[in-house]
């Protein structure tokens, strides 16, 4: 999983001294910085996802690249209309899906977690697909937020009732 991530306040906007890595004393603003992250370790019990970030001079929305290989053989299109499905039914809110070509401002305050990118994907061979996705990191986490408390909030109720 490559992601493209916004440039963040822990970055120098110019090239300075860094007590951390090396990457972060270059400017921010002037460069695209790779650095590893442990959010693929966050995710994966299994470890079998890595991650890499890129940290790109611009000010909102993020993309995720995700690379596949698939245990079973599956034609992109039938992994397109399972996303769509599921992004119209069990992820409705959660997770977005576009046929729109789309760049990143497009996606700025956007409720969703993230949002799945068709026409930007692409399948090597039945066991090899690439997936994009875009996503407003703060807006979409905060979204979730409100609906993790409106689920609490529901379990109060019934607890009282």
């Amino acid at each position: 999983m490559n992601t493209v991530y916004i440039i963040t306040a822990s970055k120098e906007t110019g090239d300075d001294p860094s007590g951390m890595l090396w990457q972060y004393g270059h400017g921010a603003s002037q460069n695209i910085i790779p650095v590893s992250t442990s959010a693929a370790k966050a995710m994966d019990r299994n470890r079998e996802l890595t991650n890499m970030v890129f940290h790109v001079p611009t000010s909102n929305v993020s993309d995720m690249d995700l690379t596949c290989h698939l245990k079973k053989s599956a034609k992109y299109d039938d992994i397109k209309e399972v996303v769509k499905h599921a992004c119209e039914s069990t992820l409705k809110g959660i997770e977005g899906c576009t046929t729109d070509q789309a760049v990143s401002c497009d996606f700025n305050h956007d409720v969703h977690s993230s949002t799945f990118v068709i026409r930007a994907g692409v399948a090597l061979h039945d066991n090899f697909a690439k997936f994009v996705s875009w996503y407003d990191n703060v807006y979409g986490y905060s979204n979730r937020v409100v609906d993790l408390m409106a689920y609490m909030g529901s379990k109060d109720q019934e607890a009282l009732d």
